[in-house]
């Protein structure tokens, strides 16, 4: 039987991934990688911009596109059509690598593939690696958190009440998928009381990070955007 793996990639910075994780993929036949379809029929993969810095066979690379929207009618398929090939894989004796942007099991479309894996009982080794909130506590040089304070992660944040409830209890809000929501944090920071870091395109030659959030919040907000808030001590 062949091997499976999921491999974290890192946030963008090609550097950023384990030497495990960098490895597994050197040592792979096959490479599975997510990516997004539009609704033009454009393709998009940030995970693809990573694996090509790695100088790997592109005869190994195979793409798995899901449409962005909510239904997830065609994301079903698409991950079932992807595993029903890395069984293919698997039984032929294949090693199989399954990548996806910062670290596999946060926020990650791969955990929709690992079900299925398991649900099978097929042996599978994970790689753990490096999330972009992380990368940005690092080059903001600001701690994410220090002794008892508490840290919560949301994506795409559904109200201000919903903010202000977590900003109160919680010393540290990582706010991911923001851009359709930067109304609701507009309306909640107070610069007095907060401190935020903002960044876009973390690792990429497109980074941007800033903590003045008048500048953020004039800019065109991409998917890959995630904002920092803390407690001002008082």
């Amino acid at each position: 039987m062949g091997r499976i793996y999921g491999v974290s990639l890192g946030p963008g910075d090609a550097d950023l991934i384990t030497l495990k994780g960098l490895k597994a993929l050197q040592q792979a036949d096959k490479i599975y990688y997510p990516g997004s379809l539009f609704k033009d029929g454009r393709k998009s993969s940030y995970s693809l911009s990573i694996l090509n810095q790695y100088d790997l066979d592109v005869e190994k690379l195979q793409g798995f596109y899901l449409k962005m929207d909510l239904e997830r009618t065609q994301a079903k398929t698409i991950y079932e059509t992807t595993f029903q090939q890395i069984v293919k894989d698997y039984n032929k004796g294949l090693s199989i690598a399954i990548v996806s942007e910062g670290d596999i099991s946060t926020f990650s479309s791969f955990s929709y593939v690992l079900e299925k894996i398991k649900s099978r009982k097929l042996p599978i080794d994970l790689i753990p690696g490096i999330t972009s909130y992380l990368h940005l506590a690092s080059e903001s040089k600001i701690p994410l958190c220090l002794q008892n304070e508490k840290v919560t992660i949301i994506p795409r944040i559904q109200s201000k009440d919903q903010l202000k409830e977590v900003i109160h209890h919680f010393d540290t809000v990582v706010l991911m998928k923001i851009k359709s929501v930067m109304e609701s944090i507009t309306s909640v920071i107070d610069t007095k009381k907060h401190s935020i870091i903002y960044a876009e395109r973390l690792g990429t030659d497109k980074q941007f990070i800033t903590n003045n959030w008048a500048i953020a919040n004039k800019r065109e907000i991409p998917y890959f955007s995630l904002l920092i808030i803390k407690k001002q001590a008082l």
